[in-house]
């Protein structure tokens, strides 16, 4: 026989034994959760702090400052970009500049824009930015041209105009090098892929636009072929290389 009111107690007991337990679970359920938000917020600084790194800019062996102003008949001046338009841009390097052909008296304007977040250039093609400035789109065909070195350039030729009172025109050819190769097209470098960084190594992934602009198109298409080589030299081929660094003290004329 157990003493009167022993199944109580033993009752109460264990009630308050589960209830203890029961504290103890909700504890260690909150400790591990602060454990799991501390870790998780570690990781999240680290991670972001690595892909601001890789996202602060991506600074080249040899600055594009470095492309020749004297090419051929061609001599060239630098164009400044307004600050503003810049922080637009987005971009990790560029060149503007003003290019007259002493031989003929022709002009064009070449603008060459670097990026390593290739994302940034999907907006800034000219149907959107001369659009955006004020011009009225008249049509963009693809086209072909051959470089000094024979290579084949695709490119697409943009035509643009303001309205009278103060009518203007311009011809447009456009191209892109994405990672060492020619292309016309954004489209190549517009899929998922090119919106995130680069981190898993080997070769930089990087877009440079070229814009070659000008009253009449043979102009564009004359300095494209003169031009182009040269531009593909100071940038990054399809294994990493750049070709101008082994050449640099003689690189361009300047």
């Amino acid at each position: 026989m157990y003493p009167i009111g022993y199944k109580h107690r033993v009752v109460g007991l264990l009630f308050l034994a589960r209830r203890e337990a029961g504290k103890i679970h909700v504890l260690l359920v909150w400790l591990l959760a602060i454990l799991l938000l501390v870790s998780a917020g570690a990781a999240y600084r680290v991670l972001s702090s690595r892909l601001k790194r890789m996202q602060s800019g991506v600074s080249l062996p040899i600055s594009l400052d470095a492309y020749p102003r004297r090419i051929g008949q061609w001599i060239g001046e630098d164009v400044p970009i307004p600050l503003n338009i810049q922080e637009v841009a987005g971009n990790d390097a560029f060149v503007n500049r003003l290019y007259k052909n002493k031989s003929n008296k022709e002009w064009v304007n070449v603008y060459i824009a670097y990026t390593a977040q290739p994302r940034t250039m999907l907006g800034h093609r000219p149907r959107v930015c001369y659009v955006a400035g004020g011009w009225i789109h008249d049509g963009t065909e693809p086209s072909q041209l051959t470089t000094r070195s024979g290579r084949e350039l695709s490119c697409l030729i943009h035509r643009f105009h303001k309205p009278s009172p103060n009518y203007e025109a311009t011809v447009v050819l456009n191209f892109y090098i994405v990672n060492g190769v020619f292309a016309s097209d954004h489209k190549v470098f517009s899929g998922i892929e090119w919106r995130i960084p680069n981190i898993g190594g080997g070769p930089a992934r990087y877009v440079a636009q070229v814009q070659i602009s000008s009253l009449l198109e043979n102009s564009t298409r004359s300095a494209a072929g003169d031009m182009a080589d040269l531009i593909l030299g100071l940038l990054p081929d399809e294994t990493g290389r750049i070709k101008a660094v082994e050449y640099v003290g003689s690189f361009g004329g300047r």
